[in-house]
């Protein structure tokens, strides 16, 4: 494969893009993938995308590009960086639209063999108990002054009102709230958006899925998680902020862009961490992530229901592994060239990776690490990863968020339509039930890198490495 010259191999999983791939760069950038997925990622402009992030002022360390890196809206997906938390900047696009998508897992004390007698009617009633698709809501509707409390509390709300255990808390990343969210910095458009989709799943690729484990690689980490057992079942919910995060975004986006500035495009538009826009945007930032964590508390709540119900396991029972965020920026301190420093890391299509002993962890994850979960296709799997030694250098603790995607929506669906995608699961043992016409093109198996590869170049880049891995049985798609 034939690269630019700024691109300089450093071993088989980590590159690294000196300064003049792109005009302006400040600062280098690194790229933890294999060989193939590099020239992919150059050709598609992916890499010129984590090489304009090394553009923006005010950056600690390098720009970087996790395993499942492909093209997003101003950092690529995939996309990690740091900036100096008093001189540096803050980009709505280095977070996303979709403020705190992020995942959670759960395990049960089912096997497999009890939930493929009942696989049909536990799809169903999931699919009617959590609503999924463009626009989806459910029949509750919250004041104003309930949102701010949800924005505010996040998952912690929702336990006070008995939708969960004080357990899923410390299991949760930052304990399901992040600190600084003002509510008042969040528009009435947005907060009209979320006042009735808590508790929905949303579009796209975010799903609820009920998988087994199929693999155990280190028995004594999946012990302490409850998945040390191959056929044990496990649930996983993938969505984020619906519609309140993505107008966030949009609304900060707009009035970014409409201050003028020099970026180094206007995706990448951002503002000074200590300025009073900077300032509102973190504040409805938080905001967003605190309703994401609620409506991941809340849709846990109605799936532990719904297993109470068909198979008759007590909520309490059915234990949180971890939640962890992929779409957010928080302030950190890193050690950077031998001194440490609060930074505002952006993680895009990231997810945090901390190892054993991190003071930010929770007690009961502190001698081994914290979970990492990396959710594949919906017919081929996922894993369950942990934070390696070292991991905290190499990437400001941070790892891949899943397989990433190999073909765009709309290349999914020109590609794969017409093909038979129920019979095709079936065959791989997989129920799907799914709300939009065209959804089970885009999100094909097909549409997605193999998340096998991804979790192994995690790895073998030392950022996190294989604990569990789960395949899908029953996957619910919006």
């Amino acid at each position: 494969m034939s690269l630019p010259k700024n691109i300089v191999r450093l071993s088989a999983f980590e590159w690294r893009i000196e300064p003049g791939y792109v005009g302006g760069m400040l600062r280098p950038a690194r790229v933890f993938v294999g060989e193939e997925e590099l020239g992919r990622a150059h050709a598609d402009g992916a890499l010129r995308q984590i090489a304009e992030v090394a553009c923006l002022p005010g950056g600690v360390g390098e720009a970087l590009a996790m395993p499942d890196i492909h093209l997003g809206y101003g950092f690529p997906i995939g996309g990690v960086a740091a900036f100096d938390a008093e001189e540096g900047i803050v980009s709505p696009g280095g977070v996303g639209y979709d403020i705190n998508c992020g995942v959670r897992a759960l395990t049960t004390t089912l096997t497999a063999d009890e939930v493929r007698k009942r696989v049909d009617r536990l799809a169903d009633t999931l699919f009617r108990q959590v609503p999924c698709g463009v626009g989806s809501h459910t029949r509750e509707s919250f004041s104003d002054d309930e949102l701010g409390r949800v924005m505010c509390d996040g998952a912690g709300w929702a336990v006070a009102l008995g939708r969960g255990f004080g357990e899923d808390l410390s299991a949760c990343e930052s304990e399901g709230a992040v600190q600084g969210a003002d509510p008042r910095a969040v528009s009435a458009k947005a907060k009209e958006r979320g006042r009735d989709q808590l508790g929905t799943l949303g579009s796209g690729n975010h799903f609820l899925e009920v998988q087994r484990v199929a693999e155990v690689y280190d028995p004594a980490v999946a012990a302490e998680w409850g998945v040390e057992t191959v056929d044990r079942v496990t649930v996983m919910i993938h969505c984020g902020s619906r519609g309140l995060g993505h107008q966030v975004c949009d609304d900060y986006l707009k009035l970014l862009t409409a201050g003028g500035g020099d970026w180094p495009n206007r995706e990448l538009v951002y503002a000074r961490i200590g300025s009073p826009a900077g300032g509102r945007y973190l504040a409805a930032m938080a905001a967003a992530a605190n309703y994401a964590w609620a409506n991941r508390q809340l849709i846990a709540h109605a799936v532990r229901g719904v297993f109470a119900k068909i198979f008759g396991v007590r909520p309490e029972e059915f234990s949180q592994i971890y939640d962890v965020a992929h779409n957010v920026a928080k302030f950190e301190e890193h050690a950077v060239c031998g001194r440490r420093r609060k930074v505002l890391v952006h993680r895009k299509g990231a997810t945090r990776a901390f190892p054993a002993g991190h003071p930010d962890l929770p007690e009961r994850f502190r001698p081994l690490g914290q979970p990492v979960i990396l959710p594949g296709d919906m017919g081929t799997g996922s894993y369950l990863l942990l934070g390696m030694p070292g991991v905290l250098e190499k990437s400001f603790g941070s790892t891949g968020h899943g397989a990433g995607r190999r073909m765009s929506r709309k290349e999914a669906v020109r590609t794969l339509r017409g093909r038979r995608v129920v019979e095709e699961l079936g065959e791989r043992g997989v129920t799907v039930r799914w709300e939009g016409r065209d959804t089970l093109y885009e999100e094909h198996p097909l549409a997605y890198k193999d998340v096998h590869e991804v979790a192994a170049v995690c790895e073998g880049a030392g950022l996190a490495r294989r604990v569990v891995r789960l395949e899908p049985m029953a996957v619910i798609k919006g």
